[in-house]
């Protein structure tokens, strides 16, 4: 998993209650971190490898960004 779609994970673990992964997506987005179309790819292979389901992430994706949060706080 590159740094990308660990920083889309951690987001999407971060998000408001009442953001959409969409929302999330464009904050991304706004920072250069990728484009839009770019987002909605990793969006799509996140889903297709069980990380998301349509607007959650699953347990593993879960599990994936709480320890992505880790290696981010060293």
């Amino acid at each position: 998993m590159d740094i990308v779609e660990k920083v889309l994970l951690l987001a999407i673990l971060k998000k408001e209650p009442n953001e959409t992964l969409n929302d999330v997506v464009l904050t991304l987005e706004n920072t250069n971190l990728f484009s839009l179309k770019e987002g909605k790819r990793l969006l799509k292979k996140l889903k297709s490898e069980e990380y998301l389901t349509d607007s959650y992430l699953t347990f593993k994706g879960e599990a994936v960004a709480k320890n992505v949060e880790q290696e981010f706080k060293i």
